[in-house]
């Protein structure tokens, strides 16, 4: 769902995008073969030149639960760091950047799905200047986690 909305938002802002796309170059090495794993979604020119690969992931907060304690955001970062070890080498050899988006059930961002989220602000902004504009990507965003939670 949260891919859904995020690529709406491109779409509507005027972003070129598209969701599932077949870059060919996503694999899991680990797994002793190519996977060929589309990008979650691929935007078209998004720094430079280059198109960048955003690759979604939603984690529960609890996950690794240690004895410890509870850090917020723990999760989400160590899904974001997780991802970028597997995928950013490749989509840099393809002249690409990656982007993991991850966040939390409890609607913590890790900081690159932030950046990209504030970008998009930004466009949104540019394209429509009313009051209540400032923060509707995130509240679309954190609406539509909640609402996957509740289904």
């Amino acid at each position: 769902m949260v891919t859904d909305v995020l690529f709406d938002i491109f779409k509507r802002d005027g972003v070129s995008a598209k969701k599932e796309a077949p870059v060919n170059f996503l694999t899991d090495l680990t797994e002793g073969r190519s996977t060929l794993r589309p990008a979650n979604i691929l935007i078209f020119g998004w720094v430079g030149e280059k198109h960048a690969c955003v690759d979604l992931t939603g984690v529960s907060p609890l996950v690794g639960l240690r004895a410890g304690g509870f850090t917020t955001g723990h999760a989400a970062s160590k899904a974001a760091t997780s991802k970028i070890t597997k995928h950013e080498r490749s989509c840099l050899e393809n002249q690409h950047v990656f982007i993991p988006f991850a966040f939390d059930t409890f609607g913590f961002l890790a900081p690159d799905a932030v950046e990209l989220l504030k970008r998009v602000q930004r466009i949104t902004h540019n394209n429509v200047i009313s009051p209540r504009s400032s923060d509707v990507v995130f509240k679309k965003i954190s609406f539509t986690i909640q609402k996957g939670l509740a289904t």
